[in-house]
């Protein structure tokens, strides 16, 4: 029988359940215990990250950064119409208006030669997000924020260990939010960060981290008392998720060097049908850094893309698109006034993701790329 190639498949270092036993017994299992504590310093460290909280989730993260820039009903925040929606749901939380931008033609990422016409008095932020992990061009996002007097949030949801000029994707905003969830480079499960790299916010954001009460301070033993000072909730995971991307963040070089192979097989496989016109695969502009998030083709239109999708299923491989334009969604449809997206509406309908995990072999990625040039053989 032919083996099924799934989509993702969560990797394991073989450490997660020595570490979350290590966390259970030493009976502080809720959150800002050991393990959270060695992951704060592993990505500080590694990245350089001025400030990092692990959060229960990137939207999470998100979530906190709209709280901590204050975000208000009657602002504006720019963000790409092509994103998961919760790079944009956690500014609505607070009542932003979101201002949609395109993408560009090289690849998914926002189009920033249309950025500053978006730019009105009322906006607030920009949310640059890193598709697959390669970085926007982040000069001439902060050009802009300067300009205009904007904060940058990064969604670096895909993004870690993934640079740009040789700065780590998160490190250049004020603030950014990475994800752990199982799809991830490392994971733990669900989980994220938020990367705090402007001190003004690095006080309030444990506030807000922690249900809006100065209990971190508390524990620190630099106040006498906690109680309620802000706005907050409840976004600190607990010890056992932060034991468990211990686990992984250890094995992040090896993790990478596997996926990178992984990446490099598609694209070699794969670049003869780029050649011939039948497909496009990932654009890399020359300052970001590829860290083998995903691999992923462009498709023509719509309809080989289904075509294809259809094609490696009945060769038990499982390919997906990704994501739906949000412009065009049921729920903010009816509130959007702005301009067609073209190009946000081509990766819509024609971007294909491949599977992509550690444990793919060499001749699972080839019997994958043998598919999809068979398909394009027949087409």
């Amino acid at each position: 029988m032919m083996k099924r190639i799934g989509f993702n498949k969560p990797y394991l270092t073989g450490k997660e359940g020595h570490y979350i036993y290590q966390a259970v017994l030493s009976c502080k299992i809720s959150g800002d215990g050991v393990f959270t504590k060695k992951c704060h310093d592993f990505f500080e460290s590694k990245f350089g990250f001025k400030k990092v909280l692990l959060t229960t989730s990137c939207t999470d993260a998100l979530e906190m950064a709209a709280l901590l820039l204050d975000i208000k009903p009657g602002d504006e925040v720019i963000a790409p119409a092509y994103t998961f929606v919760s790079t944009v749901n956690a500014f609505v939380l607070r009542g932003a208006k979101i201002i949609f931008a395109d993408s560009s033609r090289e690849n998914p990422n926002l189009d920033v030669t249309q950025l500053e016409s978006l730019i009105t008095p009322k906006t607030k932020a920009i949310i640059p997000v890193h598709y697959a992990g390669i970085a926007c061009d982040m000069d001439v996002i902060m050009a802009l924020a300067k300009k205009y007097n904007l904060h940058v949030v990064e969604d670096a949801a895909q993004s870690i260990d993934s640079y740009y000029k040789g700065k780590p994707l998160g490190s250049i905003g004020e603030l950014a939010a990475f994800s752990f969830h199982e799809t991830k480079n490392i994971i733990s499960g669900e989980g994220g960060m938020l990367t705090i790299n402007d001190e003004k916010y690095m006080k309030r954001a444990e506030v807000i981290r922690e249900k809006g009460t100065n209990r971190s301070a508390f524990f620190r033993g630099e106040i006498d008392k906690y109680g309620w000072v802000d706005i907050g909730s409840s976004f600190l995971p607990s010890d056992i998720i932060a034991a468990f991307l211990f686990a992984q963040a250890e094995e992040l070089d090896n993790i990478q060097e596997k996926r990178k192979l992984i990446w490099n097989i598609y694209h070699d496989r794969l670049k003869s049908l780029e050649e011939k016109g039948k497909i496009r695969l990932p654009f890399i502009p020359g300052y970001a850094t590829n860290n083998a998030h995903m691999f992923y083709i462009v498709c023509k239109n719509l309809e080989e893309r289904t075509n294809l999708i259809e094609h490696l299923k009945q060769f038990q491989i499982q390919g997906v698109f990704h994501y739906l334009s949000l412009h065009k969604s049921p729920f903010y449809l009816s509130q959007y006034s702005g301009p067609e997206l073209p190009m946000t509406d081509h990766y819509s309908d024609c971007l294909l993701r491949l599977p992509m995990y550690y444990e793919l072999t060499e001749e699972d990625v080839i019997r994958i790329a043998e598919t999809i040039q068979n398909f394009y053989q027949t087409t």
